[in-house]
């Protein structure tokens, strides 16, 4: 499924005046492609995932799936956040489970499919422990887990990894890269990791400072799949110093 916004404007009041978060932005994220959108602290890469998500409307302009206006939130819309914001009284099994619930859906019928998905992101064995029995980066296999019950056609993750160590950080987004290879859902991952975008990305987008507009879009031609080895690479290296580049300058 595309993802477009059009024309995006987002502003909002504040006791100094009108703030203006977004202004006439313009982004596409391809069928079952992986965009990053690499921004600095406050450019409003966190409002562009309230607005995919259908959690906010745009002040002007539109977000369109497959020429569609969201007018709300989506069943086909996964979303993954900063920390795994797990219930800890329910189990890894139960939290993945968790929007079906929601949802008003019968949580039984989709257990064969929970189990899968915790399969699939490394946590086998690992169905019926509780949040404080599972280390940061178990934690976040159990919410991108979540984020996937519904077989979402449009990932969002709104930088699910900044919580976790360099190492974990690493096998994450060889973890995520694996996954989304099999699933192919359309990603938007917003980050301030040059390494995570160019690592996982098709392409990065990289945002200005407040108010949030789009300065560059850059291709990632690095093959997949990619591997640890990938980060020390001649390639992979000039693509980061030419993102850190225009990074800089637009801070």
């Amino acid at each position: 499924m595309s993802l477009t916004l059009k024309d995006i404007v987002v502003s909002y009041p504040s006791k100094r005046g009108e703030v203006l978060a977004l202004d006439k932005l313009d982004l596409s994220v391809e069928s079952s492609s992986f965009v990053s959108v690499l921004g600095p602290s406050g450019c409003g890469k966190s409002t562009l995932v309230r607005l995919v998500s259908g959690l906010l409307k745009p002040t002007a302009g539109q977000v369109e799936f497959n020429g569609q206006v969201i007018k709300g939130a989506r069943d086909d819309v996964g979303v993954a956040f900063q920390q795994a914001a797990l219930l800890p009284w329910k189990t890894a099994l139960d939290n993945v489970l968790l929007p079906m619930s929601l949802t008003g859906k019968s949580p039984r019928q989709h257990q064969e499919t929970a189990r899968d998905l915790l399969d699939l992101v490394g946590l086998k064995g690992f169905h019926d422990r509780y949040p404080f029995e599972l280390s940061g980066g178990m934690q976040q296999r159990v919410s991108l887990a979540r984020s996937l019950i519904r077989n979402p056609s449009v990932l969002v993750m709104d930088e699910p990894f900044s919580a976790l160590d360099a190492m974990t950080r690493e096998n994450m987004m060889v973890e995520l890269q694996r996954i989304w290879l099999e699933k192919k859902p359309s990603v938007l991952f917003i980050t301030h990791s040059i390494q995570e975008a160019v690592f996982l990305s098709d392409r990065v987008v990289v945002m200005s400072g407040r108010p949030g507009k789009i300065v560059a879009d850059v291709k990632i031609d690095i093959p997949r799949p990619r591997s640890i080895d990938t980060l020390y690479s001649p390639e992979f290296i000039e693509m980061s110093n030419y993102l850190r580049s225009i990074f800089d300058d637009h801070e």
